[in-house]
This record gives structure tokens, C-alpha cells and sequence, in this order.
């Protein structure tokens, strides 16, 4: 990979499956290195600042 690429952008359906790893015990930081993405990136997506929606996805969860 070029050091000057810009790391990868997520989609909804990885916000999905990161909600999947976080529940499953994987530590935010192997999550991020997994999807080759800033750190902060799964701390939103966890928070539900970006790919809102995903964590309700990924647990079956029917929105209010």
C-alpha cells in the first residue's frame, strides 16, 4: 500500500459487522488495522456518529 493513499472508507454493512466484532470481545485497535481505517473511525461508528442505523442492523433491533 502507498503511505499516500488515503485509508479505506467504510460501508454500511462493515459499520455492521464492526458492531458484530466490538460485542464479540475485538479490541477496537485490531479492528481498525483489520479494515485498514483510523481508529477513530470504529469509535464513531461504536457511538453511532457514522453509519447510523448499524448497530440496530446488526442485532435485529426494529427501530422506535
Amino acid at each position: 500500500m502507498n503511505s499516500k493513499e488515503p485509508s479505506h472508507t467504510l460501508t454500511f454493512e462493515e459499520a455492521v459487522e464492526i458492531h458484530k466484532m466490538i460485542k464479540d470481545g475485538i479490541i477496537q485497535s485490531r479492528i481498525a488495522a483489520h479494515f485498514d481505517v483510523n481508529g477513530g473511525r470504529i469509535s464513531e461508528v461504536n457511538k453511532g456518529k457514522l453509519h447510523p442505523g448499524s448497530y440496530e442492523a446488526a442485532f435485529g433491533i426494529k427501530a422506535a
